[in-house]
């Protein structure tokens, strides 16, 4: 995988796993229970790696590299 589809491919990821947050924020889905653990538990740890992956991904292939 070029480093330009990975970048795309974990954006689109990061946006589309955004959405539900948002819901979670904005709307009802605090009170649905399994949405609102699924949103909790996995979406947003999702969204922060992603983000992570995003800024500091560079750093981390490289030093990997040097292991």
């Amino acid at each position: 995988m070029t480093a330009a589809l990975e970048r795309k491919v974990i954006r689109w990821m990061h946006i589309i796993l955004s959405i539900p947050v948002v819901g979670y924020i904005y709307g009802p889905v605090a009170n649905l229970p399994h949405a609102a653990i699924a949103v909790k538990w996995v979406f947003f740890p999702v969204i922060v790696l992603s983000g992570f992956w995003l800024w500091k991904g560079h750093w981390f292939k490289k030093q990997l590299k040097k292991l």
